[in-house]
């Protein structure tokens, strides 16, 4: 429970720092705020569903050394995480509509990919992108939140430190498979 529960906060933390960014740029009501959380909660709770799907298919064939494949995928991640949040970029646009629904998907991509490592664990797979889902959308919304109380400087860095988890994640799931069996 605890691995899932870290995953589903490490892949939050491209919704997060969005999230971040959007509060502290722009005020946003109780509906947009719900919006927003609910948008990003509910693709990256279908994403790593679809990466799980892909993945149950794919593991007997590859079991041997699904630890490897896992733990690749989830360093990866991470480091693209924390490679995207060390860039300085212009802020974001305020979104709603289209773009909402593009943000809601470009930061999940990586759920979907972790989601093929979903098999790999010890926590069912629809509880984890149920879980998943639940702390995307809830610190969406607190992301929002702090981002017009603090301002714009926080949302690199919660990239940053969910591209760390997600390697970390990625190591441990290698770790407990070579040396912790």
């Amino acid at each position: 429970m605890l691995t899932a529960f870290s995953l589903a906060i490490a892949l939050a933390m491209d919704a997060f720092a969005v999230a971040l960014t959007q509060g502290a740029r722009f005020r946003h009501d109780w509906k947009s705020v719900a919006l927003i959380a609910m948008a990003f909660g509910l693709f990256q709770g279908l994403m790593p569903l679809a990466g799980w799907l892909l993945g149950s298919l794919a593991l007997p064939f590859v079991e041997a050394w699904d630890h490897w494949i896992a733990g690749g995928l989830l360093a990866a991640l991470g480091v693209q995480m924390i490679w995207s949040g060390g860039n300085e970029s212009e802020g974001p646009a305020r979104i709603s509509g289209f773009a909402l629904l593009a943000a809601s998907i470009a930061t999940s991509v990586d759920a979907f990919a972790a989601g093929i490592t979903l098999p790999t664990m010890d926590f069912p797979p629809l509880a984890s992108c149920a879980l998943i889902a639940t702390v995307t959308a809830a610190l969406s919304a607190i992301a929002i939140e702090l981002g017009q109380r603090a301002g714009d400087k926080f949302g690199r860095h919660a990239e940053i430190a969910g591209g760390v988890m997600l390697i970390a994640l990625g190591a441990n799931i290698v770790f407990d498979h070579t040396i912790g069996a």
